[in-house]
């Protein structure tokens, strides 16, 4: 597959690049921003780099895209090694949290600069624009200036410039991050969508957690310049392998102590309840391990109300309770001054779980996740 300059289009459809990264390494004076990385990207999926900032994901994003050299290792596109091809000839589609578009053009003229640039026939730069627009929805918007839009149709326009050639890889970085909440979420389907429909190698980052889990095909988790777990978004979700995983992804609830052929025993506390059976968690009885109980897992009726036959559980004190619209949010203090949070569906939250009132949390042995650390 060329990963040159781009061409004009062809009549078969353009296939996402799989991307290699091997034994990465940045580092600037005694600072080192990425650490021996390494990640396979599969072509044609959509793939998300997550952390908190400084966790090296934007960086990782830039020696993909070229902008940055890396001090150590290759980033290998469809079985080439591009670390001497620069950024203008590695034919990738690339968006920015600033839009960059140019004001003293209309938005086809923006959209049609990359193909112009390298010398397209004006019938396929007039086809190929109008059939990145429609995309986007941005059609019958062409002739307008970039000051004549919102920021949510620059965003789309910037979009629709960097997909006009059909690149085997796009690349965002942080794409998203300036728009208010109601139009980043349409937005986000919107990409999506465009994923789905173009089929290219998306490779996105955010710090956002939930946009992550909404767009992504897989999800690769940094910290610190390493990744701490890739996988898909179900993966990271309902089974973090450590500590830091569960709680940058989700609210969770976490519980340090030992694990035996009994159950688990939180330290500290008298809290004692059943982990599920498997032969990776019966390895580690007799260990120091933490587990994890998500807040929409975990039941609360009032003290004394029914609880269904074979969940464990925990009594307390509701300390608050927060409405989020389809649910609300619970925090329980336990005699042993544990806060636990859980999160019940708005319709089924009990008439009397208040603030001040003794309360049963439950859950199902199911629930519990054994974390790796």
């Amino acid at each position: 597959m060329s990963i040159s300059t781009p061409t004009a289009p062809r009549a078969t459809t353009v296939t996402g690049a799989p991307i290699t990264v091997t034994g990465i390494s940045k580092t600037y004076g005694a600072t080192t921003v990425l650490d021996n990385l390494d990640l396979e990207i599969r072509g044609g999926e959509f793939l998300t780099l997550l952390g908190a900032s400084g966790s090296g994901k934007s960086t990782l994003l830039g020696i993909i895209s070229g902008f940055i050299k890396p001090t150590a290792g290759t980033v290998e596109v469809a079985g080439r090694t591009l670390n001497r091809v620069p950024p203008h000839k590695r034919g990738f589609g690339v968006v920015f949290q600033n839009y960059s578009l140019f004001p003293h053009m209309s938005i086809a003229d923006n959209v049609a600069f990359p193909l112009a640039r390298h010398g397209w026939p004006k019938s396929e730069i007039g086809r190929s624009v109008a059939e990145a627009l429609d995309l986007v929805q941005l059609g019958h918007l062409a002739a307008r200036m970039p000051s004549e839009l919102s920021g949510g149709q620059q965003q789309r326009v910037a979009l629709a410039r960097a997909i006009v050639f059909r690149p085997p890889v796009l690349l965002m970085d942080e794409p998203l991050g300036a728009l208010d909440k109601l139009l980043r979420e349409q937005l986000q389907l919107e990409i999506r969508r465009l994923h789905q429909e173009l089929g290219i190698t998306f490779v996105f980052v955010t710090h956002d957690q939930d946009e992550a889990l909404a767009m992504s095909d897989r999800i690769a988790l940094l910290r610190g310049g390493s990744i701490v777990q890739v996988g898909t978004p179900e993966e990271l979700y309902e089974r973090p392998n450590c500590r830091y995983a569960a709680e940058f992804v989700g609210a969770s609830n976490i519980f340090r102590g030992t694990i035996d052929t009994a159950g688990f025993t939180e330290d500290g506390t008298a809290h004692r309840f059943r982990v599920p059976e498997s032969p990776e968690i019966a390895a580690r009885t007799g260990g120091a391990h933490s587990v994890m109980l998500r807040p929409e897992r975990i039941g609360v009726v009032g003290a004394g109300e029914h609880v269904p036959g074979g969940r464990d559980g925990l009594d307390g004190v509701v300390e608050d309770t927060v409405y989020f619209g389809t649910n609300r949010q619970v925090q329980v203090r336990t005699p042993d001054g544990r806060l636990v949070l859980a999160r019940t569906p708005v319709p089924h939250t009990a008439d009397g779980v208040v603030p001040g009132a003794a309360v049963r949390m439950h859950w199902g042995v199911e629930d519990v996740v054994v974390l790796g650390s």
